[in-house]
């Protein structure tokens, strides 16, 4: 059987992995959550209702140079750096011991952030980007990476990983370098 749960009376676990407010902006819609029994146990499962929503601004501006995509872009990398150096920090964290792989996660992240409006892991495949991210379960840091510590990118890894590196930091130089291929 299959029901529609109400957000008050979703258990704690469950709200954690979605959280519940009415969405504005460029995605816009209600999420429903819903629990279903079998003899397999129960299982919460996700729907999401999504309108678009455009200003008159938006809606005149159909295209942009490509000029300033590659300074928004630019701006999102910056972003995700800074962010994958303070997380790796306050997590007690590493990047992996071949940057090349650090650069092209947070290049990723930095393309999703710019495309999706957040940093949705780009080391998984979605049928639906859009939604995911709107769901915000993968968004980095991941719900598997803040509970665990278990990153599926190989961007924020343990000491006692074997591909850890001992930094946590990269450059914007370092980045430029191993993304390089990737413009």
């Amino acid at each position: 059987s299959i029901r529609t749960v109400h957000p008050t009376s979703m258990t704690s676990s469950c709200k954690s992995l979605l959280p519940c407010r009415p969405r504005s902006g460029l995605l816009a819609g209600c999420v429903r959550r819903t629990l279903s029994s079998s003899s397999q146990g129960t299982r919460c499962r996700f729907s999401v209702k999504i309108r678009a929503e455009t200003t008159s601004s938006e809606s005149a501006t159909t295209s942009s140079s490509q000029e300033d995509n590659s300074a928004v872009v630019s701006k999102n990398l910056e972003v995700m750096r800074k962010f994958s150096e303070q997380y790796a920090k306050r997590s007690g964290t590493y990047f992996c011991m071949d940057k090349s792989v650090t650069a092209v996660v947070i290049q990723g992240l930095a393309e999703h952030k710019d495309e999706l409006g957040a940093p949705l892991c780009p080391c998984r495949h979605y049928d639906d980007k859009a939604l995911e991210a709107e769901q915000g379960f993968w968004n980095c840091p991941c719900v598997p990476m803040r509970e665990r510590k278990e990153c599926h990118c190989m961007l924020f890894l343990t000491e006692d990983n074997d591909f850890a590196g001992d930094e946590q930091t990269i450059t914007p130089e370092e980045l430029d370098e191993f993304t390089e291929a990737m413009k």
